[in-house]
């Protein structure tokens, strides 16, 4: 009984090990999928950075970054990302576009599921309006 139990143990061990091994390619791990912007003023700093690793045992290439209207424009490395390198997709977005946001940016690569999504959002806000003030008369009729 204890040898069925340990050769059993043994191809459990031996399954997970196999199935942890057959993972080929690219595999595009990135530190986080949603960036929020938060409420930031019309004009700010339009630029954010999705970071990711490249965790899988091929170069990972980035076929193409579409962002999903004109006022979002990513770039990315042109170059293949070896195994255990790090890079960064740079997306930024048209703050001077006033109201809130959500906008996509679509990534195709060379993974065994070929696309991802990365999304941002937040709040442009409209400059303060400045009142003015009539100019005084000196207390004098016109």
């Amino acid at each position: 009984m204890k040898k069925v139990l340990a050769i059993l143990a043994l191809a459990l061990v031996g399954t997970f090990t196999l199935t942890a091994q057959t993972t080929n390619g690219p595999v595009m791990t990135f530190d986080v999928t949603t960036i929020d912007y938060g409420s930031v003023d019309k004009g700010s700093d339009p630029l954010r950075k999705f970071k990711f690793t490249n965790t899988g045992n091929e170069p990972l290439i980035i076929k193409t970054a579409k962002g999903s209207c004109g006022c979002t424009v990513p770039t990315y490395a042109k170059e293949p990302i070896m195994p255990g390198e790090s890079s960064e997709i740079e997306v930024r977005y048209d703050t001077q576009r006033v109201g809130s946001f959500t906008k996509t940016v679509t990534i195709t690569t060379n993974e065994a599921v070929e696309t991802r999504m990365l999304t941002i959002k937040g709040e442009v806000k409209a400059p303060a309006v400045k009142e003015s003030v009539p100019a005084s008369t000196g207390g004098l009729k016109q």
